[in-house]
């Protein structure tokens, strides 16, 4: 399909965003158009955001310190379409490796996001439009020819299509944020992105808000209806609230005007511990897209996307949820009245009021899908229940409520690091959508979270409410597969079994004594990594598990970390390990970066390692060989690689044409062993004999699994 003109046929209005699709139909055809025609239209959208970027500054430059530059997310969102698609085994081959190593990871600003921009180089922007334009076509290739039935379920190749498709609308919201810090005079505005005109200059003239009673209710969270949804939406959440009262209207640009001139920024007492922190960090005295200096209001500016236009005091204000607590504190302080932010449940009493949902509006009811305006809008303009405006649109609403899985949560095994890297009491959602909300994000049940220093066309609604969520600070994980990690690697040794990790490290520092570099591929949650990094000057932990390497890096920033291990049925142990229980120093601590990586299509800056560890990894890669035939490109000449693996080939993991071993050929017995000695014969040399590692992984108290890994060590040739 020809890319949409936002350019010449849309100009002066904004792009057409169509609202989403159902799942279910009575024509797989029709679907297969529909679902065509929505993947052109939202990669496009990207494109027609991209042009407002007018220096090249513009896209290699971070707009803000803890996020990638605007190119790492240009490319990102094609670069997921090619790595999930290959994952689900949809395509058999990549686009352009490299890039897909480049910008696939690194969105969310987690304790282990490697933001060092020193580690990348990154394509030109021309490089990424070719590739852009290669992955269209690929992907309409796959919608055009892929099976299909009705009505799509989490198993069916369509789905993985509309998670790409979602995917990028989000991107498309996050990267208009993105464009709108970055300084004015590397931006343009564009007449297909065109802001709202109403605004009240005059701060004495905005809408004064007031407060509308809301009744008590029983409130059943969880998503049912026949869209697509993230996995976080589904599950059943079941909530009892008292009466409380909501605000009329967001918190518009002159209702926060108070809360600055009364010096809020400046009084700790307004701010939990980590906002106070955040606010000393950023310095922050006024909300960030504030223009101008607080103490002469009349010429304050508000900055746009794309442009600074006088202060309109009746839009929302755009803070994030530090600003919005603070602020809640001080009016609670100022009124006597127990103001705060309302949570998720109150939220949902509210969103109730508002009929329909999208796709069937015609139009919208509020600020929301592109239908109004590339801008914010004032806070009185749409009523969407009596007494209340912009329940959803306009600006996203910050919640009191960390995010978390509902009851029957289950991860999406071809995303399994969407949601549970935020499951951490350190993401607050965001409910309602904004004037960029498109497909899911504008959907009632749909569920974003964000850290609470995070701006997103945020801003916020307050409540008075007496309503305390369950406490979330320092939670226990609870993950059944990072928990049975976490014992595996930090829990007690079982049947007289070394601890495997340790051992491998220890191993590792026996063969190589002088120590240097190291790389622990496959390093899940953290050990050996860990403990190499008592001998070794770097240590790269690298897994491709976004939840593992989050439990490490946190395990690293606190010190300890809690889990939970089954006893039987659902009956489980409380457990901690800590780095001083280890016996694990600081400073050894410091040598040890974990990231998110593919082993099998890693970042060039991954090179030059004295030692790569490879644990348990080869006989869970699609393509083994790539691995071997790549990974002697990562290590020093004389650097050691060391393998182990109890060889489990299973074709859930490795189709089997790819098996190293396990199989005849030519009615000869192939073992991995013997594969691995001709696979590295050309660039390596065996060190020694292959030894057996033994390790044991508790299931429950009194089920476990007893398995013997083969250790082989490979030295790199000099020539």
């Amino acid at each position: 399909m020809r890319p949409y003109d936002f350019s010449e046929a849309a100009r002066g209005r904004l792009p057409d965003a169509t609202r989403t699709i159902f799942l279910n139909g009575d024509s797989i055809e029709a679907k297969r158009s529909e679902i065509l025609e929505y993947f052109c239209q939202t990669f496009d959208l990207s494109e027609s955001l991209y042009e407002c970027i007018a220096d090249e500054r513009g896209w290699f430059t971070k707009a803000i310190a803890l996020r990638h530059p605007l190119i790492f997310y240009y490319g990102h969102t094609a670069a997921f379409f090619i790595n999930k698609l290959l994952a689900d085994g949809q395509i058999n081959e990549r686009v352009d490796a490299r890039i897909e190593a480049q910008v696939a990871i690194g969105v969310d600003e987690m304790s282990w996001d490697d933001l060092d921009e020193a580690n990348y180089d990154w394509p030109t922007v021309a490089a990424l439009k070719a590739y852009r334009a290669r992955v269209r076509e690929t992907v309409i290739e796959t919608i055009s020819t892929m099976p299909l039935t009705l009505p799509i379920s989490w198993n069916s190749p369509a789905w993985i299509i509309l998670m790409g498709i979602e995917h990028e609308r989000i991107h498309l919201e996050t990267s208009s944020v993105l464009i709108r810090q970055l300084p004015i005079d590397w931006v343009q505005p564009q007449a297909h992105w065109p802001e709202c005109k109403e605004a009240r200059h005059d701060r004495s003239t905005a809408p004064v808000n007031r407060l509308v009673p809301i009744p008590g209710q029983a409130v059943q969270l969880g998503k049912r209806d026949h869209t697509y949804g993230w996995d976080n939406e589904y599950g059943q959440q079941r909530v009892s609230l008292e009466a409380f009262e909501a605000a009329s209207m967001l918190v518009s640009n002159a209702e926060f005007f108070a809360f600055v001139a009364d010096g809020g920024y400046g009084e700790p007492d307004w701010w939990t511990g980590e906002g106070w922190a955040w606010r000393n960090f950023a310095k922050a005295a006024q909300p960030t897209f504030w223009v101008g200096q607080p103490d002469d209001p009349d010429h304050l500016r508000l900055r746009l996307m794309t442009r600074e236009t006088p202060m309109a005091w009746d839009w929302p204000v755009d803070v994030n949820a530090h600003e919005a607590a603070a602020f809640c504190r001080w009016k609670a302080a100022r009124t006597g009245l127990s103001i705060q932010l309302p949570c998720e449940a109150e939220w949902a009493v509210l969103r109730a009021m508002v009929p329909g949902d999208q796709p069937d509006w015609h139009p919208a009811p509020g600020n929301i899908n592109l239908e109004h305006g590339a801008s914010a809008c004032p806070v009185d303009r749409f009523q969407q229940a009596p007494g209340l405006y912009d329940i959803v649109g306009n600006a996203w609403q910050w919640t009191s409520t960390p995010t978390s899985g509902y009851d029957g949560f289950r991860v999406h095994p071809r995303y399994d690091d969407f949601s549970t890297p935020t499951f951490d009491g350190k993401h607050d959602l965001i409910k309602g959508g904004s004037w960029i909300s498109t497909g899911n994000l504008a959907l009632a049940s749909a569920r974003y979270a964000f850290r609470r220093h995070f701006f997103q066309h945020a801003g916020f609604r307050y409540v008075v409410s007496t309503y305390k969520g369950p406490p979330l600070e320092n939670p226990y994980e609870t993950d059944e597969q990072v928990c049975q990690y976490l014992d595996f690697h930090y829990g007690q040794t079982y049947f007289g079994v070394p601890n495997f990790s340790k051992a491998l490290a220890e191993a590792a520092i026996e063969l190589c004594p002088e120590g240097g570099r190291a790389l622990d591929l496959g390093c899940a949650v953290g050990r050996a990594s860990l403990e190499l990094g008592r001998h070794f000057s770097s240590v790269d932990g690298v897994d491709f598990s976004a939840r593992f390497i989050d439990a490490a890096g946190q395990l690293i920033a606190q010190g300890t970390y809690r889990y939970t291990v089954p006893v039987e049925g659902d009956l489980v142990d409380y457990c901690e390990t800590s780095l001083a229980a280890l016996g694990l120093e600081a400073e050894h601590m410091a040598r040890v970066h974990f990231s998110q990586g593919d082993a099998q299509n890693l970042q060039p800056k991954y090179t030059d390692y004295d030692l790569v560890l490879a644990a348990n990894l080869i006989d869970r890669l699609q393509e083994p060989t790539r691995f071997l035939d790549e990974i002697g490109n990562r290590i020093k000449p004389g650097g050691l690689l060391i393998l182990t693996s109890p060889y489990t080939w299973l074709e859930t993991f490795t189709p089997k044409a790819n098996w190293l071993g396990g199989f005849r050929e030519n009615g000869e017995a192939v073992t991995t062993y013997r594969a691995l000695q001709l696979r590295l014969a050309e660039q390596f040399e065996e060190v020694a004999s292959p030894r057996d590692v033994p390790f044991v992984i508790r299931e429950t108290a009194r089920k476990h699994q007893h398995t013997v890994a083969q250790m082989t060590v490979w030295r790199r040739r000099a020539t």
